[in-house]
């Protein structure tokens, strides 16, 4: 059984920073290309970010140059370092690999 489990999320204000982890148990790690995907109230869920196992990464649009996505194989953890927070930022963030998803972490961008 797999499990994602995130950490990190918090209130920050605007113009801060914040770095998500996503633990991964299970085998699943060193060959699934990992995502960030976030969820805002009342908006569906979109993607954020996206890792390879070769390391090749993928961003949205809104948040490319402001996030950086990696991924600590022999810890079986990645990460989301997030800078420059915006208000629209805030949102559930979910780790997600093949069909498995985490419970979510919140993140909230305010004054």
């Amino acid at each position: 059984q797999v499990q994602l489990v995130e950490s990190g999320g918090g209130l920050v204000q605007p113009g801060g920073s914040l770095r998500l982890s996503c633990a991964a148990s299970g085998s699943i790690f060193s060959i699934a290309t990992m995502y960030w995907y976030r969820q805002a109230p009342g908006k569906q869920r979109e993607l954020v970010a996206a890792i390879t196992p070769s390391g090749r990464t993928n961003y949205a649009d809104s948040v490319k140059g402001r996030f950086t996505i990696s991924r600590a194989d022999a810890r079986n953890t990645m990460f989301l370092q997030m800078n420059s927070l915006k208000p629209e930022d805030t949102a559930v963030y979910y780790c997600h690999a093949m069909t498995y998803w985490g419970q979510g972490t919140q993140v909230t961008v305010s004054s």
